[in-house]
């Protein structure tokens, strides 16, 4: 059976200004001026002209640069990549997202003009919270002034912005993630993504909390801060579309619903990963190495797990499509609904607000119809 085209594109920059306490991604920090990034580029752009001439490319709906922080590379390397994959794939396509990420201390009024000329039409500023002290706990290279800024700047060219906040912070009262909440609203972005602090294993934070110089985050400081969000932003217009992430009408990210919907994606760079499927298995490749791979079972649980991340959920048609191949996936799903983590209701199984909160008892259960 043909593997399907991939639908998205994923490239990574792994290098920022300086790594954050909390990272456990593949970053490093390094000088703006470093050769290195020179090199890595220079491979990017090679791998996308080989994408390209394989036909990887040629159905791609999404594009995404992330990091990392791509703004940290400066204005000259990243004309060169948005040069090459403009050359590569038909970025005026109708509809087609192209995503970059970038932090407030490296994005100015030039990078945000000459990006928007190349083809960038989405921009996604990892801020992360306008209050100066959390900053600080987080290991920031910016302060909430530069934030501000920074969205302002983007807003002049670009009417899809995207911020990231973060909640459930030590130190962070309600009242100042409130009021982050509040700002990124009237500053006028029209995408806010909110996710809770975790300590994974291995990072600063991991080290400061068994060294007991921080505290662990707290999970129902962390429940009250995510139905703060909802509460907030809903004020403002924003619907909650996915567990973590909330838009106005019409600026859901579709990159990011790509991977919540079992799209193909193609992953370009260090750690990037890949996606390939047919109707029978499903297989994720990082740096040259199987991470996954599902049979068909696993693929149908995958993806209602996927599913009920979305605030749509799952239909009944996909629901009954799924039981095709795990029989028990009605009575699962059932048995959520009986315990309050999802709710039936027109035709569509769908999260409540307890299934969000409680988000990774559901999932965990869902996977398991396959494991």
């Amino acid at each position: 059976m043909p593997y399907e085209p991939y639908k998205a594109l994923y490239i990574h920059i792994p290098f920022c200004v300086k790594r954050c306490g909390y990272c456990d991604f593949t970053t490093h920090a390094i000088a703006q001026d470093d050769v290195r990034i020179d090199e890595y580029v220079e491979h990017l752009v090679i791998d996308i002209r080989r994408s390209a001439k394989a036909g990887d490319l040629s159905e791609i709906q999404t594009v995404y640069i992330g990091g990392g922080t791509p703004s940290h590379i400066g204005l000259s390397r990243l004309s060169s990549l948005l040069y090459a994959l403009s050359v590569s794939v038909d970025l005026t396509r109708e509809g087609l997202e192209f995503t970059m990420e970038a932090n407030p201390e490296s994005l100015d009024e030039r990078m945000v003009r000459d990006i928007w000329a190349l083809g960038v039409n989405r921009l996604s500023l990892g801020v992360q919270s306008f209050d100066d002290e959390v900053l600080k706990v987080l290991g920031r290279a910016h302060d909430a002034s530069k934030a501000r800024d920074a969205i302002r700047v983007a807003l002049e060219r670009f009417e899809n912005v995207s911020i990231d906040l973060m909640c459930g912070i030590p130190g962070q009262s309600s009242t100042s993630f409130e009021e982050s909440l509040r700002e990124a609203a009237e500053l006028g972005v029209k995408h806010i993504s909110v996710y809770p602090l975790t300590i994974e294993p291995h990072t600063r934070f991991d080290q400061l909390v068994l060294a007991g110089e921080l505290d662990e985050p707290d999970e129902d400081t962390e429940a009250e801060h995510m139905e703060l969000a909802e509460r907030v932003l809903s004020e403002y217009g924003f619907t909650r579309y996915e567990v973590a992430s909330y838009a106005k009408p019409g600026f859901e990210s579709r990159h990011n619903t790509a991977y919540w919907t079992g799209v193909p994606y193609l992953g370009i760079g260090r750690s990037a990963t890949t996606m390939t499927q047919n109707g029978e298995r499903r297989m994720r490749v990082t740096d040259g190495e199987v991470v996954d791979d599902l049979d068909r079972r696993q693929m149908e649980a995958e993806d209602l797990m996927l599913g009920m991340r979305l605030s749509r959920g799952v239909s009944d048609e996909r629901l009954s499509k799924a039981c095709e191949f795990i029989p028990e996936a009605l009575a699962a799903m059932e048995e959520l609904a009986g315990e309050g983590f999802v709710d039936h209701v027109e035709g569509r199984w769908i999260p409540t607000r307890q299934g969000w909160l409680c988000g990774n008892d559901m999932y965990s259960r869902l996977l398991e119809l396959a494991p």
